[in-house]
């Protein structure tokens, strides 16, 4: 029996561990490790919306935090989103993340949870949460890129997570990435693993939500219309690789 989308993500989400060396400081967590119900209500997420075969243009953030998919392991959803938009139950833990508010607000004017992820899948270029160390007892979210020792060390984790993402079914004639500073790692991975021929830049919701929430509808529009424009028509924020 030909193995689904939904089968592909579930194995890939399951068999993520990393246990490579991380500078002082920072920790990678693992929810599919710390937690049963991550697992139990990530599998109920992709069997719902990503049992078919079909292929799929690819949104990539940074990496997980801690509120999002850091508990559910669904890129972008926080248990507030899990169960009132998808109708799916956490019952362990409750979070709210800002990212999660703008991605479900632009994924309803999209045409709803069923269409969106239809079309689209999100994942992140480090797959895993990232914390640092604060202070001596106090951890708190860091992305890849924070330490030019932690994206060293985290680089060829990344390149292949990538890949095995592109295995699942995507299109990687262009790809749609999630923050400025992230696509200028994308493109530094992409020239080494040549994975992508197009990258189209898109502001990180966190940043929408935090600095420009009065313009949100118009950074929804703008979601929805590179989403949905014709690939050879992306010329204002697109990053051209060469091969």
């Amino acid at each position: 029996m030909k193995e689904t989308f939904a089968d592909k993500v579930i194995k890939f989400n399951k068999r993520l561990e990393y246990k490579g060396e991380l500078p002082n400081g920072f920790q990678v967590l693992n929810p599919y490790l710390d937690n049963l119900e991550t697992t139990a209500v990530m599998q109920q997420f992709y069997q719902k919306y990503y049992n078919d075969s079909l292929k799929r243009k690819f949104i990539i953030g940074i990496n997980p935090g801690r509120h999002g998919a850091g508990v559910t392991g669904i890129p972008f959803t926080d248990t507030k989103r899990l169960q009132s938009v998808c109708a799916i139950e956490m019952k362990s833990l409750h979070t709210h993340e800002v990212s999660s508010v703008f991605v479900y607000d632009m994924i309803a004017t999209y045409g709803g949870a069923e269409k969106f992820y239809k079309e689209v899948y999100i994942n992140s270029l480090f797959p895993l949460a990232i914390i640092r160390q604060a202070a001596k007892d106090k951890w708190v979210n860091a992305n890849y890129y924070d330490d030019p020792a932690l994206f060293e060390a985290l680089k060829d984790f990344m390149i292949e997570s990538l890949k095995i993402n592109i295995g699942l079914g995507l299109d990687t004639d262009q790809v749609f990435v999630l923050g400025k500073k992230n696509a200028v790692f994308l493109q530094k991975l992409n020239k080494e693993a040549k994975l992508f021929k197009r990258l189209t830049i898109l502001e990180h919701p966190r940043y929408i939500q935090q600095y420009k929430s009065r313009e949100k509808d118009l950074y929804i529009d703008k979601y929805i219309l590179a989403l949905n424009m014709p690939k050879e028509k992306h010329i204002n924020f697109d990053i051209e690789t060469k091969s």
